[in-house]
């Protein structure tokens, strides 16, 4: 069981953007799709836990976070995330409460409904959970 740590200040910015691509620099759709995706997705395959730390940045836009961490959910459903990551926010605990309480279950419901997330940039492919195993490819943009 492998259990991995992500730190956004240390392996993606010390200044998170907002929400897409199209619109700021190290945005939610960046991190997403460049680091988080992967990653939960080496978690998964093993059965372990990973652990997201957002301290020690320079503060985050909701639109940030709800982008990151709504697209796990609609990836890898909303069972699976809630039992494979931990979030530490120990500077700002309120970016917990906001992911647990209303980013995961919003976007479960969008999962469930195929409210398929917007993708403003061209990315590599990357992992969704499909009839229970992964599927790597570039999936639809909107």
């Amino acid at each position: 069981m492998e259990t991995m740590t992500i730190s956004i200040k240390n392996d993606f910015s010390e200044y998170p953007g907002l929400r897409h691509c199209s619109i700021s620099d190290k945005s939610g759709e960046e991190f997403y799709h460049q680091i988080l995706n992967r990653e939960f997705a080496n978690v998964f395959e093993s059965g372990g836990k990973l652990t997201v730390d957002l301290d020690d940045t320079s503060g985050f836009a909701s639109s940030f976070l709800d982008e990151a961490f709504g697209n796990l959910v609609f990836d890898f459903t909303l069972g699976e995330v809630q039992k494979r990551i931990e979030i530490i926010s120990e500077d700002e605990p309120v970016w917990k409460s906001m992911l647990q309480d209303k980013t995961f279950p919003q976007w479960e419901e969008r999962r469930r409904k195929n409210d398929r997330p917007s993708v403003t940039q061209i990315h590599p492919s990357w992992f969704r959970l499909v009839d229970g195993k992964l599927v790597s490819r570039v999936w639809e943009v909107c």
